[in-house]
């Protein structure tokens, strides 16, 4: 059969023949440049953790100088007003006043690296890595978003540290650096890694804005108009705003040893960049460079403030840093995503697991117990390991848990889904569950001790509680022991109470 071409015309045996001979030429020329195109990597992609980690140690050399200079002269600052943490109850740890402020010193230092990174064309001793997504600058509006909501909760939690403030007033201050974030879209995205999968397999229809796929619904109005609603976008403003209240108010509960908050958050930071700069080699978006200067400006912050905070102490961090460092740890958790990759987060979530498993058996606890969730108790793990190890042996236990999970979190971050959160799994579950026994062990202690303390009962032996050995009036009037604990404190003061929990 002879073949046909676009000539009108039939071409020839001979002809036909040639004309596949320079059609297969052709072919094989465009194969070629697509295989070349296909080869080529991004300019960030040439360069690896490690030289991209280098372009960035000056980030990290100015946090960590500036937070250990200025830790001293807060301390002294903190003094000379009165700013200090005196030991009223059993609970806490030191028995001479404690300087607060130390969490200023430390937002100083984080502060400084990322002015630092911001100041590179001037002072040429840092070099971004080469991007085809950040176009060679840290994104200054998401830089501004990020710096508003630290101030705002720094300012929060000193306000508290030197006069007390109301709990409301710091939530609100929370909700606030959780909106800064949203008006810069940073964290949002992490929802699109939920919803638009599921919209795609229930048939909903996505619409894109801003080069991303998204979930659009419209609200009628009268006259024909209506109002456009970003579900993507609310959703994930939603979740931003419970990450920033889980996080600072978990950071603030396990900030009741000496050097324990810094240095578990020093951890995390460090797993974090891990994470951080393997998405920067593979210039995965347009925060990659701001994730990188974030971690370590927090990890130089808390290195440089360490060594003032391990025991014995010299100065706390207070609450405007245990907020602060919880907010800055969590949006980079959440920056994660920002390519709707939510795995990521779940990841950064496990590098931070510490906090948060410790919040959340505080939680469970004091349910079983009877109590309101706002009561201080001394059943966190670090008072189990304090009891156990002594102050120094539970930080050090807890530094090597924190740096289990951050080992867990690089391994999901890599691809190893169904190991990792096996894992976490029972890793979560046996601290959860051992921790939870020895509390409800110690609560019951406690009531048989109370009961046999007002005459209503002896403890047997196991620990049980027994008939009344002898019929007589309570020895304290017949009313219950009183708890030193203030009523009105909030889960937000109870650790500066035990310096702190």
């Amino acid at each position: 059969m002879t073949p046909l071409f676009a000539n009108p015309t039939v071409l020839g045996d001979g002809q036909a023949a040639a004309r596949l001979a320079e059609l297969a030429k052709q072919t094989e020329a465009i194969q070629r440049q697509l295989e070349a195109m296909a080869g080529q990597k991004s300019p960030a992609s040439a360069l690896g953790r490690l030289d991209i980690f280098h372009n960035y140690m000056g980030v990290f050399v100015a946090a960590f100088l500036v937070a250990l200079i200025a830790t001293p002269i807060m301390r002294r600052i903190a003094i000379a007003n009165g700013v200090v943490d005196r030991p009223s109850v059993a609970r806490k740890i030191h028995r001479l006043p404690v300087a607060y402020l130390g969490g200023v010193a430390v937002y100083l230092g984080i502060v400084a690296g990322i002015f630092f990174a911001m100041m590179h064309p001037f002072h040429g001793l840092l070099t971004l890595h080469p991007s085809t997504r950040g176009h060679g600058e840290l994104p200054l509006d998401a830089v501004v978003a990020v710096l508003l909501g630290m101030t705002v909760i720094m300012f929060c939690g000193l306000y508290d540290d030197v006069r007390g403030i109301d709990p409301r007033a710091k939530i609100a201050g929370q909700l606030f650096a959780a909106a800064a974030l949203a008006t810069q879209s940073v964290g949002t995205k992490v929802a699109a890694g939920l919803l638009i999968p599921i919209a795609s397999s229930l048939g909903i229809g996505t619409t894109i804005v801003n080069d991303a796929p998204t979930i659009l619904f419209h609200i009628p109005l009268p006259g024909g108009t209506s109002i456009p609603v970003d579900v993507v976008y609310w959703v994930g403003t939603a979740i931003i705003a419970m990450f920033v209240l889980g996080a600072c108010n978990a950071s603030n509960l396990i900030d009741g040893l000496d050097g324990l908050l810094s240095g578990v958050t020093a951890i995390a930071a460090a797993g974090l960049l891990f994470v951080a700069l393997t998405l920067a080699s593979r210039d995965d978006g347009p925060l990659d460079a701001l994730r990188v200067v974030i971690c370590l400006a927090l990890l130089g912050g808390c290195l440089g403030f360490l060594p003032h905070n391990f025991n014995p102490a010299t100065i706390f961090l207070g609450d405007a840093g245990s907020l602060m460092l919880g907010y800055v740890t969590i949006l980079l958790v959440l920056t994660l995503g920002d390519t709707g990759k939510t795995h990521l987060v779940l990841a950064g979530v496990i590098i931070y697991a510490i906090p948060i498993i410790d919040t959340t058996l505080a939680i469970v606890r004091r349910k079983i117990s009877g109590k309101r969730i706002s009561d201080a108790d001394d059943q966190h793990l670090h008072h189990m390991l304090k009891r156990a190890l002594g102050v120094k042996g539970a930080v050090f236990a807890l530094y090597a848990i924190g740096a289990g999970f951050a080992a867990l979190g690089i391994a999901l971050s890599t691809g190893k889904g169904r190991v990792t959160y096996a894992l976490t799994l029972v890793c979560a579950a046996f601290i959860g569950v051992t921790s939870l026994k020895v509390a409800r062990r110690a609560h019951h202690e406690k009531q048989a001790e109370d009961l046999a303390a007002s005459g209503k009962g002896k403890i047997e032996r196991g620990g049980s509680v027994g008939p009344p050995s002898k019929i007589g009036p309570p020895a304290n009037g017949g009313h219950a022991p009183r708890s030193t604990q203030p009523a009105s404190m909030t889960a937000t003061e109870a650790p500066a109470a035990e310096h702190k929990a």
